[in-house]
């Protein structure tokens, strides 16, 4: 695979994600959060079967993400049991 075909399959990779995710900060819904893991995992699974080639950024993303669920997740999790 060439320089620009790996250009290019990174510049749609980042206008499905900018237009279809909001940013792994403003998330504020453990379901939402979820939901875009899911969706991310699918397209990273789709690039890797067709193109054999995953930009590292949707892998640094999907990271950013399941940190948030995780920190999300923590924070509930200590709230229930404080009680």
């Amino acid at each position: 695979m060439s320089t620009y075909e790996k250009q290019q399959l990174e510049l749609e990779l980042r206008k499905f994600t900018s237009r279809n995710f909001e940013k792994p900060s403003e998330c504020r819904n453990l379901e939402q959060i979820r939901y875009y893991v899911q969706e991310l995992c699918d397209k990273i699974r789709d690039y890797e079967r067709r193109f054999n080639y995953v930009p590292s950024w949707a892998y640094a993303l999907l990271a950013q993400y399941n940190a948030r669920q995780n920190a999300m997740i923590h924070r509930d999790f200590i709230r229930y049991y404080r009680q």
